[in-house]
């Protein structure tokens, strides 16, 4: 997993709450077990019309925001179905944080599994970060895990909040299996004393 510590970029404004996971990636994009090629799935009906064309009135299809891998979004993003290919359609698209007031349980916990940044803030700060994110492509904004700080085009600054062992993995790109071969001279010994015990 990619290790997540600095990321300065361009914030996508999605004003919508209960935005669910199949509003993230519909269910005929679940054919797949493979996190990759899912990113053009990514809010497929908001995003196409029914002949397949883009809608220019979506956030994501405008030129400013095409390349945004941050998203600042409404209340209890991620809600719905526990499909854990909402975050890798996120992923794959580009988008490495996700910034809003609250999340689904089990949406939170895949985005950590996989490399995405949950951040919650207050009502107020999310209006502050959506009218920095409405200017588009010319207001950048970073947001620093180890400082657990996002800052905007103008200098200001917010603080969040996050669990210390979830900052942890995402700082050194470890996932569970990460997490495991951490422990893999442990286990080896562990396994070498088991090899030499005598069985009856």
């Amino acid at each position: 997993m990619q290790p997540f510590t600095v990321l300065t970029g361009v914030a996508a404004p999605l004003r919508i709450v209960n935005v669910d996971t199949d509003m993230i990636i519909p269910k005929q994009y679940l054919k797949t077990i493979k996190r990759t090629g899912l990113g053009t799935g990514l809010f497929a009906e908001m995003r196409y019309r029914e002949d397949g064309s883009e809608n220019p009135d979506f956030v994501l299809n405008k030129p400013a925001y095409r390349n945004a891998q941050i998203l600042v979004a409404g209340d209890n993003f991620g809600c719905g179905s526990s499909r854990e290919h909402a975050p890798w359609a996120l992923l794959d698209f580009g988008i490495r944080c996700v910034i809003a007031t609250s999340f689904a349980d089990i949406f939170y916990n895949n985005c950590f599994k996989n490399g995405i940044l949950p951040i919650v803030v207050s009502p107020e700060d999310i209006e502050k970060l959506f009218d920095d994110a409405e200017r588009g492509s010319n207001a950048t904004v970073t947001v620093d895990l180890e400082a657990c700080e996002i800052r905007g085009p103008d200098g200001g600054s917010i603080k969040f909040e996050l669990d210390a062992f979830r900052r942890h993995c995402l700082l050194n790109g470890l996932d569970d299996i990460g997490l495991t071969l951490e422990k893999a001279p442990a286990i080896a010994a562990f396994e070498d004393r088991l090899a030499q015990r005598p069985w009856a």
